[in-house]
């Protein structure tokens, strides 16, 4: 597999410059909100959606101040998200390190999810960016759609796959694209190589959901133990969906209810892991993962043959063979 640091290094350069323009654009004269923008931009991750927007700009032209405007307004779209999430799901913990809501409580957390929402469209539209801001705030409607979807779905167990399809499209993939497609936008491409990096997006943006919903059954490295969250929260994924649409009309009657007495009985998590894993569950969403990602890569033809496609290429392999 390759590593992130092979898949960046095309970029490396622009990366630095990346992160310089990052910080001086977040640069503000109240102390609360750096200390807090510091802690921040000190667990950012893998950084993928930034990095795939300056691929794409490095694969249709030159890397510059717009590229740098569309990697920032992607990123921070994507972690002011996060803050809300983990305030909504009360989850403690983001990459291993306190969530925000968990150092400076949930009411400084939305506010500051909603600071990162505000400054990054200020940013860009100050300095006049405003047909990435229009890409990009077209995917942003689809998340929160996306999201409200699947919370329809956890309260019903109505599950279909088109409905599945639809939500991780909508919570994961349009960002993803609107990354790729906002990387070719900042250089000035053309329509044909922004319907490349869009078909690009869209398709690893499904197969990395479809991996984080495999990841959710596989052991923790800290822990050894098994995730479960989603069933925890009534989540219906590919793995336990593909079980569902393969047992009889007892046992789907069986399965669903565990799932929708499972915040009151903790071990039925265990039931249903048992019945994906024996039901194939995982091995056909890694099939459909792997066709998604087959997909990525062939939307990269007719792109320039370079580094950065080559980079784009791995980064595919990297986002099925991930463990975390």
């Amino acid at each position: 597999m390759p590593t992130l640091a092979q898949i960046q290094e095309p970029i490396r350069h622009e990366l630095g410059q990346y992160d310089d323009f990052l910080v001086r654009s977040f640069r503000s004269d109240s102390r609360y909100a750096s200390a807090i923008m510091e802690y921040i931009f000190s667990i950012r991750g893998k950084q993928l959606r930034p990095l795939i927007a300056l691929l794409a700009a490095s694969l249709n032209g030159t890397v510059g101040e717009r590229s740098y405007e569309a990697a920032m307004f992607v990123e921070m779209i994507h972690t002011a998200s996060l803050v809300h999430d983990d305030v909504v799901d009360e989850a403690d913990v983001r990459r291993g390190h306190p969530a925000v809501h968990s150092l400076w409580g949930a009411h400084t957390a939305v506010l500051v999810g909603d600071y990162l929402f505000a400054k990054s469209y200020s940013l860009c539209m100050d300095r006049g960016a405003t047909d990435i801001v229009s890409l990009v705030t077209r995917a942003i409607g689809l998340v929160c759609e996306g999201e409200l979807d699947q919370t329809e779905q956890a309260e019903k167990l109505t599950m279909t796959r088109e409905a599945y399809f639809s939500i991780i499209y909508k919570k994961t993939a349009t960002l993803i694209s609107a990354a790729a497609a906002a990387g070719a936008l900042s250089v000035g491409a053309p329509a044909e190589a922004i319907a490349r990096m869009t078909a690009y997006g869209d398709n690893l943006g499904m197969a990395f959901q479809i991996k984080d919903d495999l990841l959710d059954y596989m052991p923790s490295a800290d822990t050894g133990k098994r995730a479960c969250n989603d069933l925890r929260e009534r989540k219906i994924t590919l793995p336990l969906l593909y079980v569902l649409e393969r047992a009889s009309k007892t046992e789907r009657t069986e399965l669903l209810a565990r799932l929708r007495d499972i915040r009151e009985e903790p071990a039925n998590a265990d039931y249903l892991y048992n019945a994906v894993v024996s039901g194939g569950g995982l091995e056909h969403a890694g099939h459909v993962m792997r066709e998604y990602s087959d997909r990525a890569r062939k939307a990269l033809r007719g792109a320039p043959d370079c580094p950065a496609r080559a980079a784009l290429t791995d980064l595919c392999s990297f986002i099925t063979d991930r463990d975390k």
